[in-house]
C-alpha cells in the first residue's frame, strides 16, 4: 500500500538532488493510489540517475540507465506513475503506442522518431523556462511599443537656419577698386516643414531657432505618455482599438519523402531562401489586450537566443530524457511467416538499437540515446515478457507487476488524490453555484459497483470508476442547473411581461419524468443554501438497474 509521510506539505518543493527514494513516492502517493513496488522501481532508477551526475565524466559514460517493465492490467496506474515522475523531474517525456511502430519496408512510423518527438518536446520545455527568464523585460518593451501606437512621438525639431551677414565683392578699375553689393538668391527649401522652419527662422532674425517650444513639447508628450501607461494597466484601454504590423505565416512550405520517413526532412522554403521571402507584415487591427499579447509573445522571441535553447534541449534529452513505451505486449512475439505478426520482431530489432544506446540524426543535430530512460508497460494477457526477443529482454533490467485494484484501492483513488473524481465532480458544479457533497456510504457503494462490473466485464481498471461517476451524476448535471436559477422574465403576446420558473419544460415536447433530486436546505451564517446529497440510495437508483442486466452494463458501464 501506498506510504503518506507525515509534514510533507503540498506547497513545499524538495529540491530534487536531495529527494530520497522514499521522498519520491510520497510525491507520487499524492496522485496514484497503490503499486508500491512500481513507485519503488521508478524511485531508485530516478535516484540512480542523480547519483550518476555528480560521478566523474570517465565513470558515469559507462554508466546504463536501470530501464523498467511495468506488467499488469489496463487502468492501474502505468501510464500515470511515468508522467508525473517526469513532472516531478521536469524532464522532457514522450508517451508513445508501440504498436504504432512497424518494421522498415512496412506502413508505419520509424522508430527513430521517437528521439526526435522527445527533442521538440524538450525544446518546447527550454523555450517556456526561457520565456520565464525574460517575461518582464518582453512585458515592458511591449507596453512601450504598444504605447508608441496610441501616442506617436512628436516629430524630431528641424535643424536651426542661421542668418549670416550679406556677402561682399569688390571691382578694380582703372580709376580705382570700387565695392560691389552681391544679391544672393536662396535655394529652394527641400520639403515644406524645412520652407517653414527657414521662414521662422528668417522673422526671428537672430539666427537661432527658440527650443523653448519642443522642450515644452516634449515635456507634455512625457506627461501624458505616462498618463496612458496608467491607464492601459489599470485595464481601461483594453477595447480600443489599433492598427498593427504582423507577420504573414502563410509561407510555403514543402515536405520531402525520403526512404527514412517524412519526420527526416521538414525543410520551410524561407529557410533555405530567406532573401527571396523575407518577412513579410501585413496591417491588422486588433483590440489593445490582443495587440498587448501579440507584443509580448514577439518581444520574447527577439529575447530568447534559439541556439543557446536548442543546445539545452539537446543535452536534457541526452541526460534526462524518459520514453515511456505503452504497448510493448502487442509487439512481443516471435515470427509466425504471416498475417500481422510478420513484423512484430522485426520492431523489436528496430527498438533494440534506440534502447541500447545509439546516436540518431535529427535536424537539430545528432543525438545520443544512451543516457535516456525507457519506461515499458503493457498488459500481458495473451504474450509474456519472455516472447520479446532476449537482446530486447536484457535491456530492461528491472520488473515489476501492478495489481488489480480492489474496492478499498477504489475508494481512496475517489478520495484521496489531489484531483480525485469527487474533488473535480464537486469543482465543476461549484461553477454555477451549485453544491455538491458525497456520503461516505455513497463513495463506497460506487467503489462496490466499479468493481463488480470490473468483474463481470472487461477489467479496465481505474477508468471504470469514470463511467459509475457519470452516470450518477447525469440527471443532477441536466436538471441542477435550471432548478437552482432565478425565474427569468418573458414577455408575452400581449406585451405583459411573465415569471418564467426556470425548472419549466422550456419546449412542448412531452417531458420524461424524472426521479426527483437529492437536495436539502441547510442553515448558515449567510442564510438557507440548498445543498444536494448524493446518498447510496441515490447511487443504486441511478446504476442498479444498469449492473443487474449484464447485456447493458457491457455497453453503458
Amino acid at each position: 500500500m501506498a506510504i503518506f509521510l507525515p509534514g510533507t506539505a503540498d506547497d513545499q518543493a524538495l529540491a530534487l538532488d536531495e529527494m530520497t527514494p522514499r521522498e519520491i513516492v510520497a510525491e507520487l502517493d499524492k496522485y496514484v493510489v497503490g503499486q508500491h513496488a512500481a513507485k519503488r522501481a521508478v524511485a531508485i532508477a530516478l535516484r540512480d540517475r542523480m547519483r550518476r551526475q555528480k560521478l566523474a565524466p570517465e565513470l558515469a559514460e559507462d554508466i546504463m540507465p536501470k530501464n523498467i517493465i511495468m506488467i499488469g492490467p489496463t487502468g492501474v496506474g502505468k501510464t500515470e506513475i511515468a508522467r508525473r515522475l517526469a513532472k516531478l523531474t521536469n524532464s522532457p517525456f514522450l508517451k508513445v503506442e508501440a504498436s504504432k511502430f512497424t518494421e522498415v519496408g512496412y506502413v508505419g512510423r520509424d522508430v527513430e522518431s521517437i528521439v526526435r518527438d522527445l527533442v521538440e518536446i524538450a525544446i518546447d520545455l527550454v523555450r517556456e523556462e526561457k520565456m520565464e527568464d525574460v517575461e518582464d523585460k518582453a512585458e515592458l518593451n511591449a507596453e512601450d511599443r504598444l504605447l508608441d501606437l496610441l501616442l506617436p512621438p512628436p516629430p524630431a525639431p528641424a535643424a536651426a537656419v542661421t542668418t549670416r551677414p550679406p556677402p561682399t565683392a569688390v571691382m578694380v578699375t582703372p580709376t580705382g577698386v570700387r565695392p560691389m553689393r552681391v544679391v544672393e538668391f536662396p535655394e529652394p527649401p527641400e520639403d515644406e516643414d524645412d520652407a517653414e522652419a527657414a521662414v521662422s527662422g528668417a522673422e526671428k532674425g537672430d539666427g537661432k531657432t527658440d527650443g523653448k517650444g519642443s522642450a515644452h513639447e516634449q515635456t507634455s508628450h512625457e506627461r501624458t505618455r505616462e498618463k496612458l501607461r496608467q491607464q492601459f494597466r489599470e485595464g481601461k484601454l483594453d477595447d480600443r482599438m489599433v492598427e498593427l504590423d504582423v507577420r504573414d505565416r502563410n509561407q510555403p512550405s514543402f515536405e520531402f519523402m525520403t526512404a527514412q520517413g517524412p519526420e527526416e526532412m521538414d525543410i520551410n522554403l524561407k529557410d533555405m531562401l530567406p532573401g527571396l521571402f523575407g518577412q513579410r507584415t501585413k496591417k491588422r487591427k486588433m483590440k489593445v489586450v490582443e495587440a498587448f499579447d501579440y507584443l509580448v509573445q514577439e518581444e520574447e522571441g527577439r529575447l530568447i537566443d534559439m541556439d543557446q535553447v536548442t543546445r539545452l534541449a539537446v543535452e536534457r534529452v541526452e541526460d534526462s530524457g524518459i520514453v515511456f513505451l505503452d504497448e510493448i505486449d502487442k509487439i512481443a512475439g516471435r515470427e509466425g511467416g504471416h498475417g500481422p505478426d510478420v513484423s512484430r520482431e522485426g520492431v523489436q530489432r528496430d527498438i533494440l538499437p534506440i534502447v541500447e544506446g545509439t546516436t540518431v540524426s535529427t535536424k537539430y543535430g545528432m543525438v545520443s540515446t544512451d543516457h535516456i530512460l525507457f519506461i515499458a508497460a503493457g498488459a500481458f494477457h495473451v504474450s509474456k515478457p519472455s516472447d520479446l526477443i532476449p537482446e530486447l529482454q536484457g535491456r530492461f533490467p528491472i520488473r515489476v507487476e501492478l495489481h488489480s485494484l480492489t474496492v478499498d484501492d477504489f475508494i481512496r483513488i475517489l478520495t484521496e488524490p489531489k484531483s480525485s473524481l469527487v474533488k473535480q465532480s464537486t469543482a465543476l458544479l461549484e461553477t454555477e453555484g451549485l453544491k455538491l457533497e458525497f456520503t461516505p456510504e455513497a463513495i463506497a457503494e460506487m467503489a462496490q459497483f466499479a468493481f463488480r462490473v470490473n468483474e463481470t466485464t472487461e477489467n479496465i481498471g481505474a477508468r471504470r470508476l469514470h463511467t459509475i461517476m457519470e452516470r450518477v451524476l447525469d440527471e443532477i448535471s441536466f436538471q441542477a442547473p435550471d432548478l437552482f436559477k432565478s425565474p427569468r422574465s418573458e414577455a408575452t403576446e400581449e406585451g405583459v411581461v411573465a415569471k418564467v420558473s426556470a425548472s419549466a419544460p422550456l419546449t412542448s415536447e412531452p417531458q420524461k419524468s424524472s426521479p426527483p433530486l437529492p437536495v436539502i436546505e441547510r442553515k448558515t451564517a449567510t442564510g438557507v443554501e440548498k445543498v444536494i446529497v448524493i446518498d447510496p440510495e441515490y447511487v443504486r437508483q441511478q446504476v442498479a438497474s444498469i449492473v443487474k442486466d449484464q447485456d447493458l452494463s457491457r455497453y453503458i458501464l
